[in-house]
């Protein structure tokens, strides 16, 4: 009798799960975080469909995954930090409340993720124009750059958010 892959994911999982574990906890040093990382690389694997059968080198596909997740979640926590160090410099009575707050965030990340794969200068210049509402002039002048060059990064932005739409 075959077994089934749901039965050979839970061995993939028993046999690598503890290295995985503390290979990420070596790196992180939060017995959380590696948790929630090891889980979320497992998530990933089983929301592939990857038939366990088929990894040749486990730890080191395992191992790249989680590097993601931890680089990911590296850049959701200094987004975080930018964010809240912008909301300090607020006076109260312009501040959002918390529910304000954690839908920001959330847009913010989901931005960060959307945008994650272009240059680091068509991210700033889509993030001057949307969340600091400079104007093209501005932008060009900020990043030293032409407005037609900060017209172009923002259409190569704005196209990469209506692709993201597309996809799941």
């Amino acid at each position: 009798m075959q077994p089934t892959s749901t039965s050979k994911l839970g061995f993939f999982f028993s046999d690598h799960h503890r290295w995985l574990l503390k290979h990420i906890h070596k790196r992180l040093r939060n017995r959380a975080d590696a948790e929630d990382t090891a889980a979320d690389t497992f998530c990933q694997l089983l929301a592939a469909q990857v038939d366990p059968d088929s990894i040749e080198q486990p730890r080191a596909y395992l191992s790249t995954i989680a590097r993601r997740l931890m680089f990911d979640r590296h850049r959701r926590r200094q987004l975080e930090l930018a964010y809240l160090e912008r909301l300090s410099l607020l006076p109260e009575p312009l501040a959002p409340s918390p529910e304000e707050q954690l839908l920001l965030l959330e847009a913010l990340v989901t931005i960060d993720r959307v945008l994650d794969g272009l240059p680091h200068v068509v991210k700033a210049t889509f993030l001057y124009s949307q969340l600091d509402g400079l104007s093209y002039v501005a932008i060009a002048q900020k990043l030293g750059l032409s407005e037609r060059t900060v017209s172009r990064y923002m259409k190569q932005a704005l196209c990469q958010c209506y692709l993201s739409e597309l996809t799941p």
